[in-house]
């Protein structure tokens, strides 16, 4: 491979977390074992007592008001398969942004471990094209590099919401070498996918993932692609779940792609596509070198030394507006994160009920 992946995932840390606030110091603790880990059937346990999961109930009361003043439409965190915290309604459907991209890394999963999809595929093997045409050099970015973003393909996308205005000239950087994230390179990604599997993405996301995790708010016939084909042929899918649905999701993924005792993920391909391909000094624009995260396949990963402590080895889906789901393995949370698009709660914003949840941990001295 040009670009060989960097595995840079490091051993979750369960050492002394700093409270938030006056009163709410607790000392370090083991999280849960995951062998202790249940799962939700028609809908989700709840934590009855907080200190026996290793939290602070009253800790855990008072990120109420937090979110309260900030622009979260529903959120809830995961602990070992339970409900620790819930405000909003979860149940409520709306459209996830680019979290669609981290789902779509995983349903790549069983197409690659079969041999269906070949990472090392390149555009011109797949015959792929668009509406400016591609250059010669970026009809040599394989699969890989797309679901990357380091195809080097700078053509534009069929929507908004990437860092293509900060691309460098088209033609100019080698594929697999170069991080950008590119909507050209997540879109075709989708293209990709269902061209190699013959299936549509949404029934792909239905069979292989709504049905076996039993998502509660599902609605196939609500999904649609969209954007502009006269910018692009590869047009975006977006989803639409619930927040309690998105939760399933992560907690997939903080199983290793167990769901009660079934095996929905390859073994190890949510440890794959959640460790750095792009480290955080490696990042495009040069404006995002040197912060919190790196990135996977489609996943963002908190990675260098600027990572808080408490959030080594934790990933997230990232979406506009403030559609998160964040994967904690040190406390073996999920933590899922709406926000109607009226609003938007930004990324720091959110990081405070992330911080929040941490410092309530207090293990087996709450």
């Amino acid at each position: 491979m040009k670009h060989e992946i960097r595995v840079k995932r490091l051993v979750a840390l369960t050492g002394l977390v700093l409270a938030l606030g006056a009163g709410f110091a607790c000392a370090p603790g083991p999280v849960a074992d995951s062998a202790e880990a249940v799962y939700p059937t028609d809908s989700w346990e709840r934590v009855a007592e907080p200190a026996a999961a290793g939290f602070s109930a009253e800790a855990l009361d008072a990120i109420h008001p937090y979110v309260e003043g900030i622009n979260t439409s529903a959120v809830m965190a995961v602990v070992g398969g339970r409900v620790l915290f819930e405000h909003g309604p979860v149940d409520s459907l709306s459209y996830l942004a680019s979290v669609r991209k981290s789902i779509l890394a995983m349903l790549y999963g069983n197409y690659v471990e079969d041999g269906t999809i070949d990472l090392e595929l390149t555009l011109e093997d797949l015959g792929m094209d668009d509406v400016q045409g591609l250059l010669p050099i970026e009809r040599r970015a394989r699969v890989l590099d797309l679901v990357t973003a380091r195809s080097g393909v700078y053509h534009p996308a069929s929507n908004a919401g990437d860092n293509l205005a900060d691309a460098p000239p088209r033609g100019s950087q080698e594929p697999g070498i170069y991080y950008l994230y590119s909507n050209w390179d997540f879109n075709a990604s989708g293209a990709v996918f269902e061209q190699l599997t013959g299936r549509n993405i949404y029934d792909a996301l239905e069979a292989d993932l709504a049905l076996p995790l039993g998502f509660q708010d599902w609605d196939r016939s609500i999904h649609r692609k969209s954007g502009d084909e006269t910018r692009s042929r590869n047009l975006a899918y977006h989803m639409t779940l619930s927040t309690r649905d998105m939760a399933r999701i992560g907690y997939l993924m903080l199983r290793d792609g167990m769901w009660d005792g079934e095996r929905i993920l390859p073994d190890g391909w949510a440890e794959r596509i959640t460790s750095v391909v792009t480290p955080s000094e490696e990042m495009n624009p040069e404006g995002l070198r040197g912060g919190e995260f790196g990135y996977g396949y489609m996943w963002w990963v908190w990675d260098g030394p600027a990572v808080p402590e408490g959030f080594e080895g934790a990933y997230s889906g990232r979406g506009a507006y403030g559609q998160f789901i964040t994967v904690i393995p040190s406390l073996d949370m999920v933590v899922a994160h709406k926000t109607v698009p009226q609003n938007s709660t930004p990324w720091a914003d959110y990081m405070g009920i992330l911080t929040r949840l941490d410092a309530a941990h207090c293990g087996a001295d709450c």
